[in-house]
């Protein structure tokens, strides 16, 4: 299939990027997703609660180091192949949507056009009618018969689904699409409201501007680990220079090198003052052991894909590294309880080494797990608590609402009633819209409170996390 894809294995098939429940219990054993029962069956759900305006952080890294990170995200295609020219779109930039788009799609496609005017510039619009970019929601099993793996795409040259069908390899072919004119973007129609979110994020980005996404890159959604899940102050630097006077379409690669100082030292001054860092590019074989991870099939050989992934990612001690990490830990069988929390600490720490919060809710959610179903309770509820305000900031209703779960769990053991409920109300409210469906909300409180249950049982243990 050719087109640009939001992979659904990172992060397993959970809203969002949340592991959710993914942590092992006491046992070594995975917590199951059991039906609502009882209370739990007919719980009064509170309104879905929604995120403002996206608070925007300038990226931190160098202009020298952007430049090299530009010129590959915007010159190879995620398959690794190489771009004949630069290409964009040239004058007005039109959207439409198409199909049965779920009550919460209009509302985040019109914040995120609203931001791409004025974070990047772009003269990007909502129309009615015939449209350079064409948002189709069709049923995911529709999608996923043309793309088994994505969450989402986008096409080339084509404007609905039928075109899809219809067209040949070379229509599809992003490689000799220098002027843009017409792309197509399809996304399930009853995905959870984040997951419609975050697709319209990623794939509009890279409908408009650059195609390839990139591992060694924490700060983007242009990174197949789905981590940052709505456009960051990186790309939306990389969108502005995407369509800054001085490129054209059909540039080639040097002469697109030779302007870039330029137009970055113009766009993002504060970059000129900071030293160059060069990260390693990451090697195709630490993608496949991480798709692997995350793919199907039994947990044995996916396990040995996340080692793999750890044993390639070692050298740099970076969110590479602690995101093979935190693969490794949920994937621990009966019995491996501790180094999954060794795997769980590692990546952790790595992640408080490198200033990287919105990576580190997601090892806390882990680590608040395990403890949880220990019965470490004051232990759980610290870890969790951490988590969220970068959870918030990040707009990962899944994994905030994840978080929220295991402290009002916690709050709960440990006499603090009143607390609980307020946390565990509002983490209802993040979870109708990171989760979706009122059952799948239900089921995961469910579970949270199962695995407290399960720790009631047990004594204190020592599990703590750096801070």
């Amino acid at each position: 299939m050719s087109g640009i894809v939001r992979k659904a294995s990172a992060l397993g098939a959970l809203a969002g990027v949340a592991f959710g429940l993914s942590a092992c219990v006491s046992d070594g054993t995975m917590p199951r997703f059991s039906a609502p029962t009882g209370a739990y069956a007919t719980l009064p759900l509170p309104p879905m609660r929604l995120f403002g305006p996206t608070p925007v952080t300038p990226p931190s890294r160098s202009n020298a180091d952007m430049a090299q990170d530009f010129m590959d995200l915007s010159f190879r295609l995620e398959t690794g192949r190489p771009m004949d020219a630069f290409s964009r779109f040239e004058g007005p930039i039109s959207v439409a949507v198409a199909g049965s788009a779920p009550p919460t799609a209009i509302r985040d496609l019109d914040a995120l056009l609203s931001r791409l005017r004025t974070e990047a510039g772009l003269p990007v619009y909502h129309t009615g009618g015939d449209a350079a970019i064409t948002v189709t929601f069709l049923p995911v099993s529709v999608l996923r018969q043309a793309a088994p793996g994505a969450a989402c795409f986008a096409a080339p040259r084509i404007s609905t689904w039928a075109d899809y069908r219809d067209a040949t390899g070379a229509t599809l072919d992003w490689t000799d699409y220098r002027l843009r004119q017409r792309v197509a973007i399809f996304i399930p129609d009853d995905a959870p409201p984040q997951e419609v979110r975050d697709c319209l994020n990623e794939e509009l980005a890279q409908a408009i501007g650059p195609l390839d996404d990139l591992y060694r890159l924490p700060d983007t959604v242009f990174n197949d680990d789905n981590v940052n899940s709505v456009l960051t102050g990186f790309d939306m630097l990389m969108l502005r220079v995407t369509y800054d006077p001085d490129l054209r379409p059909g540039m080639s690669t040097l002469e697109v090198a030779t302007r870039l100082p330029l137009i970055l030292a113009r766009l993002n001054p504060r970059g000129e003052h900071i030293a160059p860092a060069p990260v390693p590019d990451t090697p195709a074989s630490y993608g496949a052991a991480i798709a692997r991870a995350f793919g199907p099939g039994g947990t044995g050989g996916r396990l040995a894909a996340a080692l793999r992934a750890v044993a390639i990612a070692s050298p740099w001690n970076d969110h590479r590294t602690g995101f093979a990490l935190l693969a490794a830990g949920r994937l621990g069988g009966p019995g491996e309880r501790e180094a999954a929390l060794r795997n769980f600490q590692s990546a952790d720490a790595i992640f408080a080494a490198r200033g990287l919060p919105l990576y580190q809710s997601h090892s806390r959610l882990q680590l608040s797990l395990m403890a949880l179903g220990v019965g470490q309770f004051a232990e759980a509820e610290r870890l969790a608590a951490s988590g969220i305000p970068a959870a918030r900031q990040g707009q990962n209703a899944a994994l905030l609402a994840g978080l929220m779960f295991v402290r009002s769990e916690a709050l709960e053991r440990l006499g603090r009633g009143a607390e609980a409920a307020a946390v565990r109300t509002e983490g209802l409210g993040w979870a109708r819209y990171g989760i979706g469906a009122d059952t799948a909300v239900r089921r995961r409180l469910q579970s949270i409170h199962e695995l407290a249950v399960t720790g009631a049982g047990h004594p204190p243990a020592t599990l703590a996390a750096a801070d």
